[in-house]
């Protein structure tokens, strides 16, 4: 009998995504810029210019029939013109959405599903922060574009294991996190927890990661952005865009949820505004074809 091969370590897996050269790793420095009242459009200027891809998405952007008629060709006027809070969705959704190109199909994933998904958890979590005014709408909309990247890291290094993952979770009838542990003896957001460490992503981030599937261990500080993205999360993957396999076999933790005041009532008055602002972000690349800005 053929002996399986075995798994790559955690260590071996994030040190392959880290040398991938298009990591999301300038969006912590950009949103520090952005929300500093002591940065200047330069600075600003300076840190998009970093990335070329980056760069040309945002003039693109200003020049969009949404924002002007043409007429901007530098970066200076791309910047006065769509501001900060457009600045920072774009940026986000670029480094985002350009991880994901290296990614395999082997779990199953269309091109464009994982960052169709992410997109409908952040504008869901920016909602309702905005809606309960208990974290900051900028802050919750990063961590929910962000806090699954360990995702896209397992499927650079782990696409040959997921078949197994898949047989565990069909046999045990277990959530599909379970049964990563259980085959790779690790799961995504132990990968995006060591991520977002690396990229020098705030305390606040890291720590989401880290409690993401066991919210009541977690430090006080952290509980309410755990409530903020499980509800995201819930929202999203009710919306559908971008859900796959691993999306409907999760363990919904209702009663911190209720604790927190995201009721079914709640939940649902939120959906047309999450469903509205992702139809804005990405139109008909909401439903199907890579993701581009």
């Amino acid at each position: 009998m053929t002996e399986l091969p075995r798994p790559p370590s955690i260590e071996q897996v994030c040190k392959r995504s880290l040398s991938l050269p298009c990591s999301p790793s300038l969006l912590p420095r950009l949103s520090i810029a952005l929300r500093s009242d002591d940065s200047s459009s330069a600075e600003i200027e300076r840190l998009i210019s970093l990335d070329s891809s980056l760069a040309a998405s945002t003039l693109r952007l200003a020049n969009s029939a949404a924002f002007g008629r043409g007429g901007i060709d530098t970066l200076e006027g791309a910047i006065l013109r769509l501001g900060a809070k457009e600045i920072y969705r774009l940026a986000a959704l670029v480094l985002v959405s350009r991880w994901e190109s290296g990614s395999t199909a082997l779990l199953r994933w269309e091109p464009g599903d994982f960052s169709r998904h992410a997109l409908c958890v952040a504008i869901a979590a920016e909602v309702l922060s905005e809606a309960t005014e208990r974290l900051d709408p900028q802050t919750a909309y990063t961590a929910g574009l962000v806090c699954d990247l360990g995702k896209l890291a397992l499927a650079h290094s782990c696409a040959e294991f997921y078949p197994q993952v898949r047989e565990f979770c069909s046999e045990r009838q277990c959530t599909w996190e379970e049964a990563e542990r259980n085959v790779l003896g690790y799961n995504y957001s132990d990968v995006s927890e060591r991520l977002l460490r690396a990229w020098k992503f705030p305390e606040l981030f890291v720590g989401a990661a880290q409690f993401m599937m066991r919210p009541n261990e977690a430090p006080a500080e952290i509980v309410p952005m755990l409530a903020h993205l499980h509800a995201a999360k819930y929202l999203a993957t009710s919306l559908g865009p971008g859900v796959t396999e691993d999306g409907f076999l999760v363990s919904l933790p209702g009663s911190f949820l209720r604790e927190w005041g995201f009721t079914q009532e709640m939940l649902e008055e939120a959906m047309p505004i999450v469903l509205s602002r992702a139809v804005a972000r990405l139109g008909e690349k909401l439903s199907t074809g890579p993701v581009t800005t």
